[in-house]
């Protein structure tokens, strides 16, 4: 089986056509204007505590702040995003979070690495978490834990084991902790070891460029529809990717030179003069 993506890239919005075998076999669009900020990780600053709350104002640069509460800081809650919803990813894993005083946790003034888990919402700002999890084609990265998951879509037991010893198996020179998506049911551990590798690099640059980021800033945006092509969709069967726009051409280069080399080569621009859809 052969597969070949093209990519129509337009200011407005993104077309993704997967096509294997000359039969057209998935459309994805995706839209600029409708694009949530969930997923986001920002280097926000306390402006107000709310100890009767325990809860506090995070700036992150937006028109409203947003709003962290103690839970979402304490240890044992790990919330996370992607194709499943965080409970149904970590419903093994969590347990209640114990009561806090968010006093003792952060200080008004106080810079922190937060993530977006949920959208403002008319004159509600946006909901804050301090342990950031970053997904990939298969796994969810969890920062801050070294806890094993599986999602609970994947019901066959020797199967659930096979993961967990796999993810174990690479993790013992890795940080972090990892949650199974539904996608990785009986992928190849080599597939999931490079997914490792990629989270632990581009968890590296968001780091490092958290060091050099001022208060209120984006560090670190979920991926447009076209890097996220390269990042979830190329495989062995993948011949080529062509796109129609120079600049997405270039993002996606740079992306796949600095995480995903092996890709490099199947990335092309379109240059023909009929239309790519």
């Amino acid at each position: 089986m052969s597969e070949e993506i093209l990519i129509n890239l337009t200011p407005r919005e993104t077309r993704v056509a997967v096509v294997e075998d000359g039969i057209l076999q998935e459309v994805l669009v995706e839209r600029a204007r409708k694009r949530g900020l969930v997923g986001n990780i920002y280097k926000g600053r306390v402006v107000r505590i709310l100890p009767g709350m325990e809860a506090a104002f995070v700036d992150i640069g937006l028109e409203r702040a947003a709003f962290l509460h103690a839970s979402d800081i304490s240890e044992g809650y790990k919330p996370t995003f992607g194709e499943e919803s965080p409970s149904q990813l970590e419903q093994e894993l969590l347990e209640p979070p114990p009561a806090v005083c968010i006093t003792k946790l952060i200080h008004q003034g106080q810079d922190l690495i937060v993530q977006v888990i949920k959208d403002p919402l008319g004159t509600k700002g946006a909901r804050l978490t301090t342990h950031v999890s970053i997904p990939s084609r298969y796994l969810v990265f969890l920062v801050d834990s070294d806890a094993v998951g599986i999602s609970i879509r994947i019901e066959d037991e020797i199967e659930r084991e096979r993961l967990k010893d796999i993810i174990n198996t690479f993790k013992q020179d890795m940080d972090g902790g990892y949650i199974v998506r539904t996608a990785g049911e009986h992928i190849d551990p080599w597939a999931i070891r490079s997914d490792m590798q990629f989270l632990q690099r581009l968890w590296a640059s968001v780091k490092e460029k958290s060091q050099k980021a001022k208060s209120t800033e984006l560090i670190y945006a979920d991926l447009d529809l076209e890097l996220r092509v390269v990042r979830d969709f190329i495989n062995d069967n993948t011949l080529k990717i062509n796109i129609d726009a120079r600049t997405g051409f270039e993002r996606m280069r740079a992306f796949a030179e600095q995480f995903l080399p092996d890709a490099l080569n199947k990335i092309e621009l379109y240059s023909g003069e009929r239309p790519l859809f």
